[in-house]
């Protein structure tokens, strides 16, 4: 396994951007690429090395804030984790003790997946380091399930095991069980579904509300229109656009502490690019909502 302090071969922003090492830089990008548990669309093992080549097509001056956190901030990428064939409980281990070594060096991490799974040892890593951390997912899936074809680390159960570490508000989703709905009243999770938040023009400051004052954000790719992000394995009708996102990140790092985030399930689509410069252009969105507000 490469040293997670190791630089990766393809720095996020690319060439223009100024190379950093992780310890003068205040972002940290760590590529998680593990798949094993997909039940659908395959190729999220992939999604951290095509977001990583889209974002040297990624202006670094953002024209919203007027700033550049590459410059001002610094981004560091790591040669991030390998994976064999491990049992997936094993595999988790690794991740969060990556986590960990980040994140006590308080340093913003970025996580890349590779399947939602990733998602539940880094908010265990993060939720050490930051007791009463509260979970913003962004997903077209509830992902409750105790279970699934008997995997209870499986990408379908991955805010149930994150529910072990942290409460999670849910927004955009629709797709659930019956079993995961029946159990919601039980859980710490408060859901808006994208049918709802249809109805109500306030949902974006009703999810901010329902936060606590610091905020992990994890971003399934699917929890956006199928349209505009058809890279994925599990495409859901419906789903947010663009600018309804930008909106309720914005909001969440204007009134929130965010303290690290994941952007996960890119399925690179051969001869479609468009995706993966989505979710490269989404990572650099995090970083100067993460510390352009905070500055301003």
């Amino acid at each position: 396994m490469p040293d997670v302090f190791s630089p990766n071969r393809v720095q996020y922003g690319g060439p223009s951007s100024p190379r950093r090492t992780w310890k003068d830089a205040d972002a940290f990008v760590l590529p998680i690429p593990f798949e094993q548990t997909t039940s659908y669309g395959k190729g999220t093992a992939r999604g951290p090395a095509a977001l990583l080549t889209a974002s040297l097509q990624v202006e670094l001056w953002d024209e919203e804030l007027g700033t550049d956190v590459h410059t001002t901030n610094g981004v560091f990428t790591s040669a991030g984790l390998t994976f064999g064939r491990p049992k997936v409980a094993a595999a988790l281990r690794q991740i969060q003790t990556a986590a960990a070594r980040v994140v006590e060096r308080d340093r913003f991490l970025v996580s890349l997946g590779g399947e939602h799974s990733i998602t539940a040892p880094l908010v265990a890593a993060v939720a050490l380091k930051t007791p009463g951390v509260t979970v913003l997912q962004i997903d077209a899936h509830a992902d409750l399930r105790d279970q699934y074809l008997d995997e209870p680390n499986s990408h379908a159960c991955a805010m149930r095991r994150t529910l072990e570490y942290a409460p999670v508000v849910q927004v955009g989703i629709r797709n659930i069980s019956e079993d995961e709905a029946k159990a919601v009243p039980s859980l710490r999770t408060r859901i808006f579904y994208d049918w709802n938040m249809r109805t109500d023009p306030a949902w974006v400051d009703a999810v901010v509300d329902a936060l606590g004052p610091n905020v992990y954000v994890t971003i399934d790719l699917d929890g956006l229109e199928p349209g505009l992000m058809p890279g994925v394995g599990t495409p859901e009708p419906g789903g947010l656009s663009w600018r309804e996102l930008m909106t309720l990140l914005r909001r969440t790092f204007e009134r929130r502490n965010v303290v690290a985030c994941d952007v996960v399930e890119l399925c690179p689509l051969k001869g479609i690019i468009s995706p993966d410069f989505a979710a490269a252009r989404l990572v650099y969105k995090l970083l100067t909502y993460k510390f352009a507000t905070r500055r301003a």
